[in-house]
């Protein structure tokens, strides 16, 4: 699948999307936060959980109303990945 950075994460990643594989949302957290490190840790997560502002879009819909960290992944999919517009944490 298909997964696009934006704003702070481009900066972390290098790269504004990259292609993987994986079964649901959860693993490919799991697998960019072995890829890109602590940093795509920190950026993303606060105490193990996603921070308050960011959003997740499966195939163009917020995860948080599909299945969150357990929304199936296909191939054919786009992930986009959005850190808060403001700033914010």
């Amino acid at each position: 699948m298909k997964v696009k950075f934006f704003a702070n994460l481009r900066n972390i990643t290098k790269v504004r999307e990259v292609e993987l594989e994986a079964e649901n949302v959860e693993q490919l957290l799991s697998k960019l936060i072995e890829m890109y490190g602590e940093p795509f840790r920190e950026a993303v997560f606060d105490n193990g959980k996603i921070k308050k502002f960011y959003k997740i879009l499966h195939n163009g819909h917020d995860i948080d109303f599909k299945k969150g960290l357990k929304t199936k992944l296909d191939k054919d999919d786009t992930v986009a990945i959005f850190p808060p517009a403001g700033g914010g944490n």
